[in-house]
């Protein structure tokens, strides 16, 4: 027999905010009873049963399509169901995502004039992702204790964290609710997971838009702008935030009651992420990447699914054209894509479009920092084509198999990551950009020496970050209604954002 919580009825709503709360109340029962089940499991307790809690859900039921004006129509991208049905899905982490949710819900009620049904769900919650922050009680168990805990307690399953959804593959069973997001509960946790080994940070620090590299040289800039803006009282920053989750508060700030649990990483993980926090959580992370699109997939794969308003790929490239110098930028307007890390999930015949919104913030972002204007803009920027290979030496391969085929496709500029980033971002409906450096040509026999590239470097890499922060803030004055475009929409789409 399962040992289960206490019974909690499912119940409909009309008003978000109570809908909410519900959700919250079954989260908060289902963990408890796991960690209590847990804390008796280590004692060396006999559980009365297979100890099992349930993730909560929400479920909306229509016999019609939208309600909304011909203007709401035009201008939204999400909040909506596809048409009549039932439609579902698991929450998980109510105090993580209470605004994403609380919009959500808000919008289907506004949109579908109905009521949302919220209770609890057959999927249960496995226990690994019960734990607290700072909870290592399974660590105190022996091998055999540890070997029992498959019997007693739910673990992750995999079956239940795919990317059906996310890939339009996804087709609901006989009687079952088609999906209303494009992760499920299981699938979120395992990225946060995730997120707090790769990045060496909580995913409760990441900010709403995102900047990627390649380049340490960029973080070390970000660290010292960071740590600048905080010694700024007028900063519109409260906090900056590093691995190991060292809290570095504006001046004037009061200490959060978690600072002191941050402690500097004695390495850093395999990509560390720094964040330039605001108080509405639309603040700025960056991440290195490192080299190679392997990186680039993992990280947006677990990223996306705390549905950022944007995320920009800044780093370095080789510019392809001869009349590109050293240090020109290449906004992409295009990719090809040779990772291959996508293939399976994105097809190659899928086109990654260029996003005007993210093209103009871009644009606006190097003229202002630049102080380059109009037509003369074009002396260090050039919009085209961006290459991304998973051959670091692709110059090396026989024939010049690669060049032709670069130059077949007008490309100007190679690196490793850029056209993954942003068919993901496609592919999880996330606002995408690539702006670039041109570091090297090596077509034309201009390669990175030490000390030409430490000369590039201290004269790039500041100006480059700025632009991007630059364009995020541009971004974010925008408004989140201008950015999520219908053009990263399907046909019969998931209504959550």
């Amino acid at each position: 027999m399962p040992y289960l919580p206490a019974f909690i009825a499912a119940q409909a709503f009309t008003d978000a905010e109570a809908a909410l709360q519900h959700a919250r109340h079954i989260y908060d029962h289902s963990l408890a009873h796991l960690r209590d089940a847990m804390q008796r499991f280590v004692k060396g307790e006999d559980l009365p049963g297979h100890v099992r809690a349930c993730y909560p859900y929400v479920r909306v039921q229509t016999d019609t399509v939208a309600r909304f004006s011909p203007a709401d129509a035009a201008r939204l991208s999400y909040g909506f169901v596809a048409g009549p049905g039932r439609f579902e899905t698991t929450l998980t982490r109510p105090d993580l995502f209470a605004d994403y949710y609380l919009e959500q819900f808000s919008l289907l009620l506004q949109n579908h004039r109905c009521e949302l049904e919220v209770g609890v769900s057959n999927q249960p919650i496995p226990v690994h992702f019960s734990f607290a922050e700072h909870d290592h009680i399974e660590g105190s168990l022996s091998p055999a204790r540890r070997m029992l805990m498959r019997d007693v307690f739910d673990l992750p399953d995999l079956t239940a964290m795919d990317d059906g959804i996310a890939n339009g593959t996804y087709e609901p069973g006989p009687g079952e609710a088609q999906p209303l997001s494009l992760f499920t509960a299981p699938r979120v946790d395992y990225s946060l997971h995730r997120l707090r080994h790769y990045t060496g940070t909580a995913p409760e620090h990441f900010q709403s838009f995102v900047l990627f590299t390649n380049y340490q040289f960029y973080i070390d800039e970000f660290i010292r702008m960071g740590h600048a803006a905080m010694q700024d009282p007028a900063s519109d920053y409260i906090a900056f935030i590093e691995p190991g989750n060292v809290v570095t508060r504006r001046v004037g700030q009061p200490a959060g009651a978690v600072d002191h649990l941050g402690a500097a990483l004695p390495r850093l993980p395999q990509m560390p992420a720094y964040h330039l926090i605001r108080a509405d959580r639309r603040g700025i992370s960056m991440v290195n990447i490192g080299v190679g699109p392997a990186n680039a997939k993992t990280i947006t794969d677990h990223i996306a699914v705390l549905r950022p308003q944007a995320w920009v790929m800044l780093g370095h490239c080789a510019g392809l054209r001869n009349s590109q110098q050293l240090g020109d930028y290449v906004l992409a307007h295009g990719y090809v894509r040779e990772d291959h890390v996508l293939d399976e999930d994105l097809p190659l015949w899928v086109p990654i479009p260029a996003l005007a919104e993210i093209q103009l913030a871009l644009e606006a972002a190097v003229s202002e920092i630049t102080q380059v204007k109009g037509s003369e803009l074009k002396r260090i920027m050039r919009t085209g084509t961006v290459a991304s290979t998973d051959n670091r030496n692709w110059e090396l391969l026989p024939d010049n198999r690669p060049q032709r085929r670069f130059s077949q496709s007008r490309a100007i500029a190679l690196d490793m990551e850029s056209a993954t980033i942003a068919a993901n971002g496609f592919r999880f409906r996330v606002p995408y950009g690539t702006l670039l450096c041109v570091s090297d040509k090596p077509l034309h026999g201009e390669i990175k020496l030490p000390g030409m590239a430490n000369q590039f470097y201290r004269d790039r890499v500041d100006q480059h970050l700025r632009i991007g922060i630059k364009a995020m803030e541009l971004l974010r004055e925008q408004g989140i209604n201008q950015l999520h475009s219908r053009k990263l929409r399907s046909f019969a789409e998931v209504a959550f954002q």
